[in-house]
């Protein structure tokens, strides 16, 4: 992952001309070493990243690894151990700890989802609902989770949605000129948020229907018609209250805009060893 700007820009924004606390109280030379511990259970994401950010400020930091990313910390487990320059774990601390909270929390909602859909065929994708700058980081947060990448951006996938049928007049016409100026291969994907809808976009040959804020029963009618002729995805409004009753129909994808955009940060902590002098 290429994180360095994002490094740079969190750092200057929370350091900015000099941590003068530290500077104030801790001596210049000490060293210190801390664990980071999971202060509740949670799918981990982050360590990397936070890792990179200890360096930035003393590349001869020592970093232990203890908890892989993606993989579950139970309560108290320590995730990883920091060994460097006082001042810079100091001064680096909240800044590594808000990624890994963030990340973390992300993986841990997203691998929830992923235990309600185990039991059916129904895959989890995010969307582009991220926060601006953190997109390439908050993917691979959903991907730790178990979950899977919708597009990444505007460039790499299409998907029609309803301003973009608005403009073309239609469904039909979208796809149409989707096929003819788009780049040879790729799928189409349509939002539909009618039965009509649905049986355009059969009609024109989308490879993914989005079922778009459809309720149950008119989801169900939906797959009906659709009938394993194209990819199903569902998406819009979804809880965990009813993604079960979602996946229960047979939907191949359910995206949720929460995985990224309201995924509460998890508790970590850092907690400084006795520090001893260099």
């Amino acid at each position: 992952m290429n994180y360095q700007h994002i490094i740079e820009c969190a750092l200057a924004e929370d350091v900015g001309s000099g941590d003068v606390t530290t500077q104030a109280v801790v001596a210049p030379g000490l060293e210190a070493e801390a664990y980071i511990i999971a202060k509740q259970e949670l799918i981990l994401a982050g360590t990397e990243i936070a890792e990179a950010v200890f360096r930035q400020l003393d590349k001869d930091i020592v970093w232990w690894t203890k908890c892989s990313d993606g993989t579950r910390a139970a309560v108290g487990e320590v995730v990883a151990e920091v060994a460097g320059q006082a001042q810079a774990l100091l001064t680096a601390e909240r800044v590594a700890l808000n990624f890994m909270q963030h990340l973390s929390g992300i993986a841990t909602l997203t691998a929830t989802y992923v235990e309600l859909l185990k039991p059916y065929n129904t895959k989890l994708k995010d969307t582009r609902k991220t926060t601006p700058g953190l997109r390439e980081l908050e993917k691979y947060a959903v991907k730790c989770g178990g979950g899977e990448n919708h597009r990444y951006g505007l460039f790499d996938a299409i998907l029609i949605k309803d301003n973009h049928i608005a403009f073309a007049g239609g469904i039909g016409p979208a796809i149409k000129l989707a096929r003819q100026n788009a780049p040879s291969g790729w799928s189409i994907e349509v939002e539909t948020q009618s039965l009509e809808q649905v049986e355009q976009a059969l009609t024109v040959g989308a490879e993914i229907i989005m079922l778009d804020n459809m309720d149950i029963d008119t989801m169900a009618q939906a797959l009906e018609l659709i009938a394993g002729r194209a990819k199903t995805e569902a998406s819009g409004g979804i809880t965990g209250e009813h993604i079960i009753e979602i996946a229960k129909l047979g939907v191949d994808y359910v995206s949720l805009g929460q995985l990224t955009h309201s995924a509460p940060a998890v508790d970590i902590h850092m907690q400084f060893m006795q520090d001893k002098q260099s």
